[in-house]
């Protein structure tokens, strides 16, 4: 009986403390990597820094002083020296610690050694990025972040930038539209791609500028945001006006930079600009960000007029795309497919668009189509998302970087009642009015009596 005391006294604790243990690391895995997970790592990575770096052929001999001077005070091996290691920083998604590199050492070296790191240390993945000339910054990820997006408190918002999405180094995805003014977006049905379009939205709907939305779906996916939309066509026939209105805008925004570039000899330089971003705050035009859904249906056609007509589209489209950056007209070209039997044009629209996110697939020449020409080595892993893991995606740029990133959920009632909230930044624009969406009236709630009737009775 004693024996048995015992062992529920001694048992129970540690039997409900590793049942909590394996529970918190299953549904709150921030949780666990900051009680449990994190020191763990850190211990690990205290203790066996320099055998680690070793095994993994990141050191290098040591200089001849070095030697001279472990000869002199000691009598133990001289071992070779393996990279400066600074402080390590804990976060709450992994660990983060800076490395000054020896001589002779690159941060590809470093970089190409990540995978035996992980596992050396215990941990989920190992980023490496280059701070600056021999130093680079080792970010150790404790858990899959992507499995359950939480995005950061802080981050990198600001005008004409939205972070949409989480990479899975845990930093976040920022669609910034100065340095990336054009982009393809394309996921199947189901994939994520929907939820994209719907961050950035509600993102931008908080900002200055004026959205229009290309919805041939009849406008199920952008309808919603009609409160906050500047102008939306929801079929090809009105997307055939409603771009060359755009086009004629951008035309004007560019008449207005060369009336600004009537240089007279004592026009100081600052004043000299190529877009409208040098135009001073009280001339410069509001910025424009075309959202087209479904980019396929304004290349598809059925008679000789269709054909007409579409050829006139996707031109007006690759002369936004090619000319639109300057003139603060940014493009976000979403589909399900995109190929180049789409028609003449698809290629030269894919090649200005920089910017390149492909959410799952159905085939592989899509995800070619997107990432094949900037990163080939990203479309495989493109073609392995998995349909149990809708939005997540493969980021790229024509930098030839690319990373996998997932967006959070948010619910279309949510997104539409923050453009509800925004309609007033609805920028007025003379070219747009004629497309500004109708906005449905919400019934008004009947309020309650105070007093509950009670029916007479005799």
């Amino acid at each position: 009986m004693t024996d048995l005391t015992t062992l529920l006294e001694v048992g129970g604790p540690l039997a409900a403390l590793g049942g909590g243990a394996a529970y918190t690391r299953a549904k709150c895995p921030a949780v666990y990597w900051s009680a449990v997970g994190g020191p763990i790592s850190t211990a690990r990575l205290l203790s066996s820094y320099s055998s680690v770096m070793e095994a993994c052929g990141l050191t290098v001999a040591p200089s001849r002083l070095r030697v001279l001077a472990v000869k002199a005070t000691t009598r133990r091996e001289v071992r070779p020296v393996p990279p400066r290691r600074g402080l390590i920083r804990p976060t709450s998604t992994g660990l983060r610690i800076r490395l000054r590199l020896a001589p002779g050492q690159e941060p590809a070296d470093v970089a190409a050694s990540a995978e035996r790191l992980r596992h050396a240390w215990g941990v989920h993945a190992v980023y490496v990025t280059t701070v600056k000339p021999g130093v680079v910054e080792l970010r150790l990820v404790g858990y899959d972040v992507l499995r359950r997006v939480r995005m950061p408190r802080k981050t990198d918002s600001g005008f004409l930038k939205v972070p949409v999405a989480l990479r899975e180094d845990a930093m976040p995805f920022v669609r910034d539209y100065r340095t990336v003014p054009h982009q393809l977006t394309l996921g199947a049905t189901l994939s994520g791609k929907s939820m994209y379009l719907r961050h950035l939205i509600a993102g931008l709907a908080r900002q200055p500028v004026a959205l229009v939305g290309n919805d041939c779906k009849r406008g199920v996916e952008l309808a919603p945001f009609a409160a906050r939309l500047s102008a939306l066509a929801t079929d090809p026939d009105e997307a055939a006006e409603l771009l060359p209105a755009l086009v004629k805008e951008m035309e004007d925004r560019y008449d207005l930079i060369k009336a600004r570039q009537g240089i007279a000899p004592d026009t100081p330089d600052e004043e000299i600009t190529s877009d409208i971003w040098g135009l001073p705050e009280s001339e410069r035009p509001t910025p424009v960000v075309l959202f087209v859904d479904e980019v396929a249906e304004l290349f598809l056609t059925a008679t000789r007029k269709d054909e007409e007509r579409r050829d006139e589209m996707v031109t007006q489209l690759i002369r936004l795309a090619q000319l639109g950056r300057a003139a603060g007209i940014y493009l976000e070209v979403c589909g399900q497919r995109f190929g180049a039997e789409l028609g003449k044009g698809a290629t030269m629209l894919r090649a200005q668009l920089t910017g390149r996110v492909c959410h799952r697939v159905n085939d592989e020449a899509s995800a070619k189509m997107a990432l094949g020409d900037i990163a080939p080595e990203a479309v495989s892993a493109a073609c392995a998302i998995a349909p149990e893991l809708p939005g997540l995606a493969v980021a790229g740029d024509t930098s030839g970087g690319w990373s996998r990133i997932r967006t959070p959920y948010l619910s279309l009632g949510d997104a539409a009642e923050i453009c509800r909230e925004s309609a007033h930044l609805v920028p007025d624009l003379a070219a747009l009015k004629p497309f500004r969406p109708a906005i449905p009236v919400r019934p008004a709630a009947t309020p309650a009596p105070a007093v509950l009737p009670h029916p007479a009775t005799d």
